[in-house]
């Protein structure tokens, strides 16, 4: 299983993934803590670390995160 960190706008639906080979759970995790402090002052960012056998599949089970605000 592998790891993605997203970084996701809830206003714009602009996002970053960032892929994490399988084995690097904590390195993901300590990414996203320090994503969650550096975007702390704005209520519409949204971090996650979120396991998937590929980024295919994640795109399927977290669409919110991939579709564009309209």
């Amino acid at each position: 299983m592998r790891n993605f960190l997203v970084v996701f706008n809830r206003r714009t639906g602009a996002n970053t993934v960032r892929e994490f080979p399988p084995g690097s759970g904590r390195e993901a995790i300590r990414q996203r803590f320090a994503l969650e402090r550096q975007h702390r002052s704005d209520p519409d960012i949204e971090v996650a670390v979120l396991g998937s056998s590929s980024r295919a599949e994640l795109e399927s089970t977290h669409a919110r995160y991939f579709r564009s605000a309209r």
